[in-house]
């Protein structure tokens, strides 16, 4: 008896000390996961509100979850007594080396993530970045998808986009139809910007406000360059281009104007022969 109260002596303070530290984290334990848990559906309606691309959405949640699980269960971990310093230093090496190894795939990430969060184009809009144009099919974590007007898919990674010029021909609800057409130069300046601007004002979809006009841009080699300019909606752009294009080209026919192709008239000199110079 008198050894089993030795015994009860010495572990009763140790079961008390660490008990009540396991218990500790324990609570602190089931208190951080539903804090974790109240963050991530904090930051999912924020970004449902701000409208964050579904894929960017998914992903932050994702990964924001993990981080705050993973930091949770190191300080849980350290208030029962495992020595979470070594662990730390090992996670982190082997985060810097994955982060090497993937760096190129760490720029597209980087990438896509601004790309997602500050939308310099959105899908269905039709773009021009890194040598490349069409129309954006999507918009993933590392890659955007194009399709080309002739329906080639193109794969541009996000690193590159992110930091190159885009241009993007949707963004804006109106755009400016330039048609540019020479004549020659004994026809008449006056009559040829009267034909550009009844077509214009003939077409329905031309805005009357700002008006239509046709500026002499320039006198060229064989040519006298004219440039009609007008108005429209974004989606009307290539048809009003087109139609008024080819409709150019018929009124000019039927009005005498002529539209001039390159020429060159060459001149050939001939000379006398050695045999007739002699006589």
């Amino acid at each position: 008896m008198a050894k089993m109260e030795g015994l009860e002596e010495a572990w009763l303070p140790l079961v008390i000390e660490y008990g009540s530290q396991l218990l500790l984290a324990l609570v602190t334990l089931a208190v951080g996961w539903w804090i974790v848990g109240r963050v991530v559906a904090t930051l999912d309606k924020v970004m449902t509100r701000r409208q964050v691309e579904p894929t960017l959405h998914g992903f932050v949640s994702t990964l924001v979850s993990i981080a705050l699980k993973v930091l949770l269960l190191i300080s849980v971990a350290g208030m029962i007594g495992i020595e979470t310093t070594s662990f730390i230093a090992v996670l982190g090496a082997a985060g810097l080396a994955v982060g090497l190894a993937l760096q190129g795939s760490l720029a597209n990430f980087a990438g896509g993530t601004l790309i997602l969060f500050l939308r310099p184009f959105r899908a269905g809009e039709y773009i021009e970045a890194q040598g490349v144009s069409g129309t954006v099919d999507s918009i993933q974590i590392f890659n955007t998808i194009l399709k080309t007007p002739d329906n080639k898919t193109v794969i541009v990674p996000n690193g590159s986009l992110s930091n190159g010029n885009i241009v993007n021909y949707s963004r804006q609800a109106t755009r400016r139809v330039d048609v540019n057409i020479g004549i020659d130069y004994g026809d008449s300046v006056k009559q040829a910007r009267s034909i550009l601007l009844g077509l214009a004002e003939a077409d329905s979809r031309v805005f009357k406000d700002p008006a239509a006009v046709v500026w002499l841009a320039s006198l060229g080699d064989n040519s006298v360059n004219l440039s009609l300019r007008m108005w429209a909606k974004t989606e009307d752009f290539w048809g009003v281009f087109w139609d008024i294009q080819e409709q150019a080209k018929e009124a000019f026919d039927e009005q005498g104007i002529s539209i001039p192709f390159p020429q060159r008239t060459v001149h050939v000199v001939t000379q006398p022969s050695v045999e007739s110079a002699s006589e």
